[in-house]
């Protein structure tokens, strides 16, 4: 289980990283259209470009938002509950979760095949949109991992405690 950990928390980091680098880009495209516009020569596709980054930068940093907990949840029910019952809940909720995002993460790769077979291309820029939901497959695939490591997490701790 440890080692799973580990490589949950390295994949994740590795992850966020790369966002970080499509970040980057994200603002240093956007400023570069913005000053290109004062000069009535703004750069052309920047929407796709924006679309497509936007998309790895968002799945990339899920699974690591995953792991630190940092996303929104409205608990003022579930507080009111017994520890039993909330582990009870976030089990179901990491099962449901880990189910939907690896069947989500299976489809987009499977509509990724089919992009790349029939040669799928944007209108302006004419890159090719395969390799992008491909990466946003991978990480759905990855958010899917880090809800299994909870899962067992759960698990495993529920069973040492009985």
């Amino acid at each position: 289980m440890e080692l799973l950990d580990k490589i949950n928390r390295f994949l994740n980091q590795l992850l966020l990283w790369i966002a970080g680098v499509f970040l980057v880009g994200m603002v240093a495209l956007t400023c570069s259209n913005i000053f290109l516009r004062l000069v009535w020569v703004p750069i052309k596709g920047v929407f796709e470009l924006m679309g497509f980054f936007g998309a790895v930068v968002t799945v990339f940093a899920l699974g690591y938002t995953q792991i630190k907990r940092g996303h929104i949840a409205v608990d003022v029910l579930v507080n009111r509950f017994s520890g039993k019952a909330r582990s009870i809940l976030n089990g179901i909720n990491y099962f449901i979760c880990m189910i939907f995002f690896g069947f989500a993460g299976w489809q987009m790769a499977a509509w990724a095949s089919v992009l790349c077979r029939t040669g799928e291309i944007t209108e302006t820029l004419r890159i090719i949109y395969y390799p992008f939901v491909y990466l946003v497959s991978f990480g759905c695939l990855v958010l899917a991992l880090v809800l299994m490591v909870d899962l067992l997490k759960l698990l495993i701790k529920e069973k040492g405690a009985e």
